[in-house]
């Protein structure tokens, strides 16, 4: 049985699980482990709260593997906060954009990835994470890539899944913040709503939604 995460983690896992090399429950939550990629909400421990027991065990149970022991929560651990986002509905605006956004084929992929790695400051990802979901999305017609465009230069980078009625977007990124409704707008093209995750500093905004934040702990689950 599948723990009891709240909506916003529920969520991320509902659209990581699938791309994690592996999941297992641990400490009440569910543990997405995935070697040779930096992405976080692949390596991480997902937690229903930050109760002392579970960011123990989670610590511990990383820590056992080799491999860094980080967890994402809703609330604060009193551990490293490595990063946070804001998860909820984005809602399309309508305004027209100087950029162009295009759903492309998996032979993208390596462009795809080495857009998203530079977006986020990690240009030497690229390979690993291409090659990583290259193998992940081969049998998955759910989810989808999207490319934004200023002129004929790549700015922006996004991963769709499938939802129900809707969609889901929570591994994206652009080279600049101008660009995050544009691409955005265009993941909401393919299925509204639209659950996404952004990070602080976003144009984009999301009303009263909740914040996942993920923390780097120690084996005792303190700081």
């Amino acid at each position: 049985m599948v723990p009891h995460l709240p909506p916003a983690l529920a969520d991320l896992l509902a659209y990581f699980g699938p791309l994690a090399s592996g999941q297992e429950e641990v400490a009440g939550g569910v543990a997405l482990h995935t070697p040779g990629t930096n992405v976080l909400a692949l390596n991480a421990v997902f937690l229903p709260d930050a109760e002392s027991h579970r960011l123990c065990g989670a610590a511990e149970w990383q820590k056992a593997r080799g491999r860094p022991p980080l967890v994402a929560v809703e609330e604060s651990t009193g551990g490293e906060e490595v990063a946070s986002f804001h998860v909820g509905t984005y809602q399309a605006g309508p305004s027209a954009s100087p950029f162009t956004v295009e759903q492309v084929s998996r032979l993208h992929l390596p462009q795809w990835a080495a857009v998203l790695a530079e977006a986020h400051g990690t240009p030497d990802w690229a390979g690993a994470l291409s090659r990583h979901l290259a193998g992940r999305l081969e049998e998955r017609r759910d989810y989808a890539l999207l490319l934004a465009y200023a002129g004929e230069e790549a700015v922006g980078a996004l991963l769709w899944q499938a939802a129900g009625v809707g969609g889901r977007a929570h591994l994206w990124g652009t080279l600049d913040p101008a660009v995050d409704r544009a691409l955005l707008d265009g993941a909401a093209a393919l299925g509204a709503p639209l659950f996404v995750s952004l990070p602080s500093g976003s144009p984009a905004q999301l009303a009263d939604t909740p914040e996942v934040a993920f923390f780097l702990m120690k084996g005792d689950g303190n700081s």
